[in-house]
């Protein structure tokens, strides 16, 4: 391996790196951790999440704790089972509890669990013990928790066409009427109206919750809970992970927001208020409290959205809950596909550049053509080398070029060793003599670079290959099991490296690296995706055939150095 493909290596491994370590996210929402929430007050965010029923407990039946003291008592007796709406459509199954008019269920449809022991059944968003929508009312001088209230439904069970299904659920207690519309779209989408009668002139503050996290659903638990978050969007998105809450400390996020996620690493749950007429978001300001007891890297925090009520009592917002598919993220707008990004910030846009399309064509391939995602991470491989065989067989003919001037470059180096800028303007004079460019046989081999860089974004974020098998591999998203794709990766790297240095005069620096950068790489792509490492073996072998082409015509226009002749040994007198 020539010295600058080395560099051009390590320089592409470098911008890949270096951002992890050195670049500062963009500036964030005021961040406040306070003993006693502003938003969300003691009672409200402290019991919201430190009197979650157990995990065998009923998912939708209050414990005594979850009753603080102030607050309005239930409007009945809360020890009859509540009435369980089931909403169905084509994506997604919901359930609706009458008991505090919170969705205690989403089953999506299509998606299958993967963490041991689910049997592959729909995936469930909703943990055990949460629920979304769990609504508290605030006033000037009560507050009211919504969720501990009996609603009646207008029916026990819909199915959801085309259009917008609505279910109604109504309730009363204590000088408050309550009438909450529930409109189901065939999009994982549930759009929410209210309206809350005997309010004062000042309206009111209502605090929905966003849940305390996702249920897992992924073999690999630790790698979910480490993409665990709740981000927020005002100008730009701003991503809060729940490993950097302090436990039983409210962190509070000031808005206005247009939109705040709680995400996992491939499903989402979100919030939108936003004015139709404006950009203006209606979300004024966000609370995340983990429980007290919670572990450094915890996958549970309470999230509360807070929303004003206006004085004749109404409020609105839209709530999807559903899979981070690009495309459908893209559709809803307001820059919803930030809250799953493709690459670092900073980064974002040039990486977005390669890794959309680089996704579309591979889901392409295997929607539209029907090939695995194996079959057509192999094809694709192919086609990026073909693609760029010319640009290569341009930048190898440059280094043969180059290389043929060597003896005239060391020439030039010896004699103005002692001259800097002579050495220079004359190694730039044989250059111009000769029609060669130092540089030329370098750029191209970048190229290549960034569409692996977004392939590895690609592999990360993107639902679609997730669970993709091939051959002995459970997901292409996930690392080798056995790791023998990095070793292949590996192999073929130094094979390629093999033959491109035929007819090529070796040193100790090149053969030193022929053997330490394949390790080198095998170590760095052990724990990558499996995918990502059938790409970049693909590519490397799919290139070998080029390389031993012009390793042909390297050697009819430089035919190695003979070997010099051994001096006869003397004979004896």
């Amino acid at each position: 391996m020539e010295r600058r493909t080395l560099w051009a290596i390590l320089l592409m491994m470098a911008i890949a790196i270096a951002p992890a370590f050195f670049i500062k996210r963009n500036a964030k929402p005021a961040v406040t951790r306070v003993e006693r929430s502003p938003v969300v007050g003691d009672t409200v965010a402290r019991d919201s999440v430190a009197s979650r029923p157990s995990a065998g407990a009923d998912p939708v039946a209050p414990t005594a704790a979850a009753q603080p003291a102030g607050a309005a008592p239930a409007a009945a007796d809360t020890a009859s089972p509540p009435t369980l709406v089931t909403v169905t459509s084509d994506l997604a199954t919901w359930t609706v509890s009458s008991h505090g008019a919170r969705i205690v269920s989403a089953r999506l449809n299509r998606y299958r669990s993967l963490a041991p022991g689910d049997d592959h059944k729909p995936v469930e968003l909703i943990r055990r013990g949460s629920a979304l929508l769990d609504l508290v009312l605030v006033t000037a001088g009560d507050t009211v928790r919504l969720g501990d209230w009996d609603f009646t439904p207008s029916a026990t069970s819909l199915t959801v066409a085309g259009a917008a299904t609505p279910l109604t659920l109504t309730a009363a207690h204590g000088g408050y009427q309550v009438e909450l519309t529930y409109s189901f779209l065939p999009d994982y989408q549930v759009s929410v109206s209210g309206r809350v009668s005997g309010l004062g002139p000042n309206g009111g503050l209502l605090l929905v919750g966003v849940g305390n996290g996702l249920e897992n659903a992924e073999a690999d638990s630790a790698q979910n809970v480490h993409a665990f978050a709740f981000v927020v969007k005002d100008t730009e998105a701003h991503r809060h992970d729940f490993s950097s809450l302090k436990a039983g400390v409210p962190t509070v996020v000031s808005g206005p927001f247009e939109w705040v996620a709680v995400k996992s690493k491939y499903f989402v749950a979100s919030l939108f208020a936003f004015d139709s007429s404006s950009t203006t978001g209606r979300i004024s300001g966000v609370t995340a409290l983990a429980p007290a007891n919670a572990p450094k890297r915890t996958s549970l925090a309470e999230v509360r959205a807070s929303l004003p009520v206006t004085s004749a009592g109404t409020f609105r917002y839209l709530l999807y809950a559903g899979p981070m598919e690009h495309p459908r993220l893209a559709a809803i707008g307001h820059e919803f596909d930030d809250v799953n990004p493709y690459g670092w910030p900073g980064f974002r846009t040039a990486i977005r550049f390669f890794a959309v399309p680089v996704r579309w064509l591979l889901v392409a391939m295997h929607e539209r053509l029907g090939l695995a995602y194996g079959v057509a991470l192999i094809f694709f491989g192919i086609l990026v080398r073909v693609l760029l065989w010319p640009l290569n067989q341009k930048a190898m003919r440059s280094n043969m070029e180059l290389q043929a001037i060597q003896p005239l470059v060391k020439e030039a180096q010896e004699r103005y060793k002692d001259d800097p800028k002579k050495q220079q303007e004359e190694m730039f004079r044989l250059y111009r003599e000769h029609h060669v460019n130092p540089m030329g046989g370098c750029w191209p081999m970048l190229l290549p670079m960034p569409v692996l860089l977004a392939l590895f974004f690609v592999f990360q974020y993107s639902i679609e290959l997730r669970g993709a098998s091939f051959l002995w591999l459970p997901d292409l998203a996930s690392k080798d099991p056995f790791y023998i794709l990095p070793i292949i990766m590996g192999l073929s790297m130094y094979v390629l490296s093999k033959v491109g240095q035929k007819g090529m005069e070796t040193n100790a620096q090149m053969k030193m690296t022929t053997y330490i950068m394949p390790i080198f790489m095998t170590v760095i792509f052990i724990n990558f995706a499996s995918g990502l490492n059938l790409y970049y073996a693909v590519s490397n072998i799919a290139s070998i055939p080029q390389q031993w082409f012009l390793a042909r015509e390297r050697l009819r226009r430089m035919p190695p150095p003979k070997a010099r002749p051994q001096p006869k040994p003397a004979r004896p007198a």
